[in-house]
């Protein structure tokens, strides 16, 4: 007996020596455990913006609570401005060439000079005491006077300053865009602190280096936040404002009132009241107080320019204010759509998810920017100068609104550690930005989501992919990997692999058990197969711990039907299937020599076989039929009535990824029918599956997963008959200046209004 190589079944092996084991802090379920627990970090800051040297200076006080059953030698702190220092490991390690064309902006980067980097005054005690500290690149160590024990907190102080980086010329997460036309900026300020690094019983101290890819891992806590700006500045921020009366006149208060209880956006500040406002150069400053509590991290932003609106979403029995704050280059299309889309994002995720926890979700504009903080994100999608703006533009700054607000859940609540695995927050957020997206409009082009649009990504160069399984600083083709294809294989298990009713109980459990928590992949794959009774083993397997792909084949589909026995049937099928095998090409073409072949001129060569009368149905043949039928009972001889159609399906499994096998048959009536196969039929290590079907109609297409649900990389072998799919192409002439040769810049909505001209 041949031995089966040992790695038959690999695609289906349990995930045990991959996962961790469980224990009292994290269970077998994929829930917390009895003795899970989480550091807490308090901050109380107070936070200058330099509008004329564009520079953060900050005091904070920060308060550690270890809750941990650890005692606690020393804290690290995170100081991710760091990789902006001109001695930082982000530029050494970072990748540079010139080909014969180089754009200004790829120079700027490449030479830029700034002078980047936290610069700390003094790490304290509270009673004024320096404590030891230690900066490695984007983490200091502080080492403690006395052991941190169980239970114990311990607060010290910190004052800083840096220079803001300007976003257009360098790139960043955060920093200002400055405005030539009227000599303004807009800052938007994130990581501009020195925050806590998470320890747990995962990582011990998650203090892996910040390189620029990985985000952020934080503990939760209480912020009191004192920003102060130039006194014609407006600020967006986290956490809710505490001194309204000091920095809103009484109309923009009257207004945030109203905005508060309105169903429909609330003009807080106006665009003729903002371009005012862009003008003024107040000589003082202001003080903006928020307070945010239970937050793992803490954004603002802050300018003249804003146009600032706002409308209640009435979520989980309370009231969400959600706003938007946008300069007016930003319009019409952020007065149009951001809040309420900001709104929206709020109801779909918290349907979904958990009831949205805070009181305000906002929404600023930046161009190009996108990136989430706790309550507050900013986000890009500009128009033209004239108004008008591409589908592409309008889309995209609907969905990244959506994205980035929606990061309030996934990793602002459901608090992955980022620095390990973007895929648990990025993968996670595009599948629930889909959804989404889908519940905006049902039409919504969306990127991401729909199996065939990973397609290309799945059949590319094997040697340019890496599992999503892969540490965040690793990460090639990293849209591709932590975004788009973790979303699609979430959409997949949703519609394809559990249904849309156990997979959306178990991805609502996994939310509600690691809400204000730090969840592991571990916890995210044990609770989806925990809350649904699915064993998705092989699925993480495959679609999160390898690079293989989904190509299964139509190799051969085989017609089958009852020989029933009954001679008046049998016999005429007989007579044609043997005029049918002398069919051909010499068949047709040997006609002319009837009547003088031999046995046409010599009689005596012919016999029984040489004629008719050998199909002809005799008693005898009657007979032996009646003696056929009586070796089964009723039920049986109803089978040799059916006239069944039988069909031999054989479904090839080319690419590494086992997924269901979707069948759409088409009859010879039009009709068609749907059989789904699970992917368990692949379970044995087989690369080929066999499976017969039986229909009284005759079947004339077969196509194998006819609604593009498994992200298959080749359906030109998803088709009986055999069919090829087309793929079009567009000729157009070199010099032309853009499609149909319009202007290449030119919008759909420029070009209507140019078509009404030459009207």
């Amino acid at each position: 007996m041949a031995q089966l190589p040992i790695n038959r079944a690999t695609k289906f092996k349990q995930l045990y020596e991959e996962l961790p084991t469980p224990n009292a802090y994290r269970t077998a379920s994929g829930a917390p455990g009895h003795e899970y627990y989480q550091q807490r970090a308090d901050y109380d800051m107070s936070i200058t913006l330099d509008d004329k040297n564009q520079r953060i200076y900050g005091e904070q006080t920060i308060t550690y609570f270890n809750n941990s059953p650890d005692e606690l030698t020393y804290l690290w702190v995170q100081l991710d401005q760091n990789m902006r220092a001109r001695n930082s490991v982000t530029r050494k390690i970072e990748m540079n060439s010139l080909g014969d064309r180089v754009s200004t902006a790829q120079l700027q980067r490449m030479m830029n000079d700034f002078d980047g980097g936290f610069k700390i005054d003094y790490v304290q005690e509270t009673n004024g005491r320096d404590l030891p500290v230690t900066v490695n690149y984007t983490m200091m160590r502080i080492d403690l006077p006395q052991p941190l024990k169980a239970g114990g907190r311990f607060s010290f102080k910190v004052k800083w300053w840096y220079n803001i980086n300007d976003r257009m010329q360098i790139g960043g997460r955060s920093g200002y865009e400055y405005f030539e036309e009227d000599d303004n900026y807009l800052y938007t300020i994130a990581q501009f602190f020195p925050r806590m690094a998470v320890y747990n019983e995962v990582e011990g101290w998650q203090n892996k280096q910040f390189l620029g890819t990985g985000e952020f891992t934080l503990p939760f806590g209480n912020y009191k936040v004192r920003i102060t700006v130039p006194e014609d500045h407006v600020v967006a921020s986290t956490g809710e404002l505490q001194n309204a009366s000091s920095v809103l006149n009484k109309t923009q208060r009257d207004r945030l009132a109203r905005a508060r209880k309105s169903s429909e956006p609330v003009l807080i500040i106006t665009q003729e009241e903002a371009e005012k406002n862009e003008k003024s150069r107040a000589s003082g400053t202001k003080t903006w107080v928020f307070h945010a509590e239970n937050v793992r991290d803490f954004a603002f932003a802050s300018s003249r320019k804003f146009i600032w609106d706002g409308m209640n979403e009435p979520t989980g029995g309370k009231d969400v204010l959600c706003m938007s704050f946008y300069p007016k280059e930003g319009n019409p299309l952020w007065e149009k759509y951001s809040t309420k889309v900001v709104a929206h994002t709020v109801k779909v995720y918290s349907k979904h998810t958990i009831d949205y926890p805070y009181p305000v979700a906002i929404s600023v504009h930046s161009k190009w920017i996108g990136m989430e903080y706790p309550m507050i994100c900013f986000n890009g999608g500009r128009p033209e100068p004239d108004g008008t703006y591409s589908e592409a533009t309008k889309y995209g700054m609907i969905g990244v609104i959506i994205h980035e607000v929606g990061h309030n859940f996934f990793p602002m609540i459901i608090n992955s550690d980022e620095r390990q695995w973007t895929w648990m927050d990025e993968g996670l957020n595009t599948f629930m930005q889909f959804i989404t997206e889908q519940e905006w409009d049902v039409d919504y082009p969306s990127r991401r989501g729909p199996a065939h649009k990973i397609v290309d990504y799945m059949r590319g160069d094997p040697y340019g992919m890496v599992p999503i399984m892969t540490n965040s600083e690793s990460i090639l083709q990293f849209g591709n990997n932590a975004y788009g294809k973790a979303a699609t294989a979430l959409n997949i298990l949703r519609e394809t692999i559990m249904g849309r009713e156990l997979f959306d109980y178990a991805f609502k459990e996994y939310a509600r058990r690691w809400a204000f928590k730090h969840p592991t992949p571990a916890d995210f794959f044990r609770t989806m197969e925990d809350a649904s009774a699915v064993d998705l083993d092989w699925f993480w397997r495959g679609w999160f711990y390898s690079t293989d792909h989904c190509d299964l084949a139509l190799q051969d589909v085989r017609w089958y039907q009852i020989n029933t026995k009954n001679p008046d049937i049998e016999q005429p099928l007989e007579r044609a299937a043997a005029e049918r095998e002398n069919r051909g090409v010499t068949f047709d073409r040997n006609q002319e020599m009837r009547g003088k072949a031999v046995v046409d001129i010599d009689p005596e060569t012919r016999d029984f076989y040489n004629s008719p009368e050998r199909f002809k149905v005799t008693p005898l043949d009657r007979q032996d039929y009646q003696r056929y039928l009586s070796m089964f009972d009723e039920n049986e001889r109803q089978l040799l009535d059916t006239n069944l159609n039988f069909y031999e399906i054989h479904v090839r499994m080319i690419g590494g990824l086992p997924m269901p096998v979707i069948l759409e048959f088409t009859f010879d009536d039009g009709t068609r029918k749907i059989e789904h196969i699970p992917a368990e039929i692949w379970r044995k290590g087989d690369t080929l599956a066999t499976k017969v079907y039986w229909f009284e109609k005759e079947v004339t297409g077969i196509v194998l997963d006819p609604f593009l649900e498994t992200a298959d990389v080749d359906r030109n072998n998803n088709y009986w008959p055999p069919r090829m799919e087309p793929t079009r192409f567009e000729l157009f002439k070199s010099q032309g200046s853009g499609r149909y040769g319009r202007r290449a810049s030119e919008n759909p909505m420029q070009r209507a209004r140019r078509a009404e001209e030459v009207k």
